[in-house]
């Protein structure tokens, strides 16, 4: 691979799409709001359209790639002209994502990821699908050390049920409470004179959240996870569908989350903490930032099936209950409360409506924090924060324990965590 490649004749045509739809948006609205333009106007317009397209097909004349030495090199720019190098040694994923209009024309983006900054991230858009998957393995297998590129193997853990995809949806709360107040909205403005107003709001109300239940369920149909020899293979989509490569290491914690609604049908969700995950330029979110969704939607029994495969028996122990007396600070989330340390891993369960169990492993940690506030001082209780790299919301809580056992695990955290950085050194982690 060390010639130089063009992307794929075609590539202007997705890329002019993206720019022309937002464009053709915009000045559609003049023209339905007068009902007809003038030439002038019309020759405007179609000049704007005509600069989208030239404006893609410059950038596919001035865009080249080739690996050298290790080392992935982009070549771009008209006016001014850019190069980035990407050392393999630092890749932390690299994913396949194929938009609607690129899946119609039979192609894909390979973006490749690295740990450090998002300007330091390389996208080759748009490829042809069978050449996407075929430099996919390849810098896969350059990543490992291997000269030779074999096909991915896969060996499914998990798919996400359509039928559960759509009862779940609806019953998530960022879907549901939107829903029921554009529903009070419509019976409020019914019985006034003038609610005209209060009817067209409860109207745009449940536009957007119809908007965000089609677009969740757009991007997690078909969702599945799959072992590999490169970690996790994360797939899913109806309309653009997209292929991630999870690199183990980069797993900060596992979360199973348990939401209100869903506890009576005995459904969870499993996300991870990725370390490096940043929302990228020209990224939509179901593709990019920290957290990443392994299982949308199963049983919570299959949920930590799925969570053993990567942590191993921790994923089942929920630890033991705080000190009896911490129901008086917290007489809501004490039902919930556990946590405990288990095989190199520390495991917690919070929640007062939704329950959240953090699975964090020790190798991990960042820092140890003991944190004692005045209702838990005068409860003889303390909290304990395990922090991981991303800031403080990576991490886990082991909450409401005893003083004396807070001060017992502030003692020995610091050593197990050494201990267990030193034999994850010793032995990379790897599927089971």
């Amino acid at each position: 691979m060390d010639s130089w490649h063009r992307l794929h004749p075609l590539s202007p045509v997705v890329q002019a799409g993206r720019r022309i739809l937002p464009l053709v948006v915009v000045l559609a609205v003049p023209f339905l709001s007068q009902g007809s333009s003038t030439k002038s106007q019309s020759l405007v317009d179609a000049g704007l359209v005509g600069l989208a397209v030239v404006a893609g097909a410059a950038e596919w004349l001035v865009t080249r790639w080739r690996i050298e030495a290790g080392v992935l090199r982009i070549d771009t720019g008209l006016v001014r002209r850019r190069t980035t190098k990407l050392p393999l040694n630092r890749v932390q994923s690299i994913d396949l994502v194929r938009p609607g209009t690129a899946r119609l024309l039979g192609l894909a983006e390979v973006r490749v990821r690295s740990g450090g900054s998002r300007e330091g991230d390389v996208r080759l858009a748009y490829l042809a699908a069978a050449r996407a998957e075929h430099l996919r393995d390849g810098l896969l297998a350059l990543v490992r050390g291997s000269h030779t590129s074999s096909p991915m193997s896969e060996s499914p853990i998990a798919r996400a049920s359509t039928f559960r995809l759509l009862i779940s949806t609806p019953l998530r709360g960022a879907i549901l409470w939107p829903i029921l107040a554009a529903a009070a909205l419509l019976v409020f403005g019914r019985h006034l004179p003038h609610g005209g107003g209060v009817v067209a709001m409860a109207a745009l109300v449940l536009l957007a959240v119809g908007t965000g239940a089609a677009r969740i369920l757009s991007s997690q149909y078909g969702f599945e996870v799959a072992r590999t020899q490169d970690g996790l293979l994360i797939r899913g989509g109806a309309v653009g569908t997209f292929t991630e490569t999870l690199a183990l290491h980069r797993i900060q914690a596992l979360r199973v989350v348990e939401p209100l609604l869903w506890r009576p049908f005995g459904w969870a969700k499993l996300v991870a903490d990725v370390a490096g995950g940043q929302r990228r330029r020209d990224e939509d979110r179901s593709a990019s930032g920290r957290i990443r969704t392994l299982v949308p939607v199963a049983t919570r029994t299959e949920v930590l099936r799925v969570a053993e495969f990567i942590v191993g028996p921790a994923a089942g122990e929920a630890g033991t209950a705080p000190p009896t007396r911490a129901r008086l600070k917290a007489p809501l989330s004490y039902p919930m409360l556990r946590a405990g340390l288990v095989d190199g891993y520390a495991v917690s369960v919070v929640g007062r409506v939704r329950r959240l169990t953090t699975i964090i492993p020790l190798a991990k940690v960042q820092s140890v924090r003991w944190v004692q506030g005045p209702v838990q001082r005068r409860l003889g209780l303390a909290t304990v924060h395990l922090d991981a790299a991303g800031g403080r919301s990576t991490g886990a809580a082991l909450r409401d324990r005893s003083s004396e056992e807070a001060r017992e695990l502030l003692g020995r955290l610091p050593s197990l965590c050494a201990t267990a950085r030193r034999s994850t050194l010793a032995g990379p982690a790897h599927l089971p």
